[in-house]
């Protein structure tokens, strides 16, 4: 058994599974019209016999009923033919009394234990004048037995037509469901093999933008399959974004680098020839390759932060926001001596906690006070303000039940209604900052630290003028399975 199962297995791996599931539909309808054909068979059958049976009774009635008290004798003898009555005997218990003629049906010793009582009345088939006969023993009282007989060849003919009939039903169901078979498989299976193609062709040219027709309907309708096909699609959309952003990352990274490129191939090549330069000329070109050695690492740092979509996650830590918040104030105020960074801590956010890693909330806020300080016109604030919302903490630690706002609010020019939807995006730089220092990453990478910690910021314009910057955690950390980068 070990290895028919070993040799099936085999076989279900070597073959498609269109294959499969037509074999499997054919023999399962097969299986059916086999076992409805046999069962079929062995009714008939039944019923032929049974009625011949009853025919044997009611014969041995009629004769029981004309021949009482009659001795050991052939009654009948008749039942060679068709059309013709039974044969009938009368047979006693003790072999002596037996008359002298011979008798007409065969008589054994079941024969005489039904005459003497000691067996219940049998049908049996016998053979007599070439011809097969249906013969009925039963007790005829006062120590005999009677014999009737009738010829069976109608009923075994009858029985022959029958199966060769079924048998031919039978072979055209399992041709049909053979039929049926192959087309249920290549109409359920059709979405998979559209499936199958479209993942194919993208394997071949590398291009996700190919999707798999869908069959027309609500989607609350749709079967498995075509749920699979509605499910891969999407997939194939992400998959396109995900595509097109890197590939949008590369361009614009391209393009971004081959400035800072020029300008160091430019000052190195100077400084190459620095026997030509005045001490003066020097000091200034090696000042603009160190400057722009720094850009292009910060340039690169940010782009290497941003490239990555999913990370480990590192050893996190509760991070009092409060804290995070002061530090990235004190570091701004000493990169932005000009600009003022009023802090408010609202009630309640002192203590509020959020599992996470600091560093990189850190860096996060250092991006949004470096962002409002740029656009900031000297001596106007950059007014930073911590608050909690919502009820007080439960069991969690200081502030778990409680979110908290954090916002970012400048004097600056404010950000244009037609590219507030852009801000965040990789390297987008509003005609206005195109003039100022910076790679259009800071926003991006900004976005994509609040997402990995389970905050959401969001950018809009402040009353009165300038941009504000609003990040939000909510009441619990960030969700399972999330990546902090």
């Amino acid at each position: 058994m070990s290895g028919v199962r070993r040799l099936g297995a085999r076989w279900r791996r070597r073959r498609p599974l269109r294959t499969r599931l037509a074999v499997a539909a054919s023999a399962a309808v097969a299986l059916v019209a086999v076992g409805v054909c046999a069962a079929a068979f062995f009714v008939i059958r039944y019923e032929l016999l049974h009625q011949l049976d009853l025919s044997l009774t009611q014969s041995a009635t009629r004769v029981i009923q004309e021949n009482r008290g009659e001795g050991p004798q052939t009654v009948a003898g008749e039942c060679r033919y068709l059309s013709a009555p039974a044969c009938a005997q009368i047979v006693p218990a003790d072999p002596a009394a037996d008359p002298d003629a011979a008798y007409l049906l065969p008589v054994s010793t079941p024969v005489r234990e039904v005459a003497a009582g000691k067996r219940a009345p049998y049908y049996s088939n016998v053979s007599r004048f070439g011809q097969p006969l249906r013969m009925l023993t039963t007790p005829f009282g006062d120590g005999r037995a009677l014999q009737v007989a009738l010829r069976a060849d109608p009923v075994e003919r009858g029985v022959r037509q029958a199966a060769v009939l079924l048998a031919a039903v039978g072979g055209a169901g399992v041709l049909l469901a053979g039929l049926l078979g192959y087309a249920v498989s290549r109409t359920g299976l059709a979405p998979v093999a559209r499936l199958t193609s479209t993942a194919e062709r993208i394997a071949a040219t590398r291009d996700p933008r190919h999707r798999i027709e869908l069959p027309p309907g609500p989607p609350g309708r749709q079967d498995e399959v075509t749920r699979l096909a509605a499910s891969f699609n999407t997939m194939l959309g992400e998959l396109e974004q995900s595509v097109s952003s890197q590939r949008r990352l590369v361009a614009d990274a391209s393009h971004e680098l081959r400035t800072p490129l020029t300008a160091l191939r430019t000052n190195a090549e100077l400084l190459a020839r620095g026997d030509r330069l005045t001490p003066a000329q020097r000091e200034r070109a090696s000042g603009a390759l160190g400057r722009g050695i720094r850009e292009m690492t910060g340039l690169v740092n940010d782009l290497i932060e941003l490239a990555r979509d999913e990370e480990p996650l590192p050893l996190l830590e509760d991070v009092r926001i409060a804290e995070v918040v002061a530090h990235a104030v004190a570091v701004a105020r000493t990169h932005w001596p000009q600009t003022p960074f009023p802090l408010e801590v609202g009630a309640g956010a002192a203590e509020a906690v959020r599992p996470g890693v600091p560093a990189r909330l850190a860096r996060l806020l250092t991006n949004l006070l470096d962002n409002a300080a740029k656009f900031s016109p000297p001596g106007t604030p950059v007014e930073v303000a911590l608050s909690a919302y919502g009820s007080g903490g439960t069991g969690g630690g200081p502030g778990s039940g409680t979110g908290l706002e954090l916002t970012v609010r400048d004097h600056g020019p404010g950000i244009p209604a037609e590219d507030l939807p852009y801000v965040f995006d990789r390297f987008y730089r509003a005609e206005a900052a195109r003039a100022l220092p910076g790679s259009g990453l800071g926003l991006a990478m900004a976005r994509q630290i609040a997402r990995a910690h389970g905050a959401e910021l969001t950018a809009g314009a402040a009353p009165g003028g300038g941009a504000l910057f609003t990040l939000t955690f909510g009441a619990q950390g960030p969700p399972g399975g999330s990546h902090v980068p």
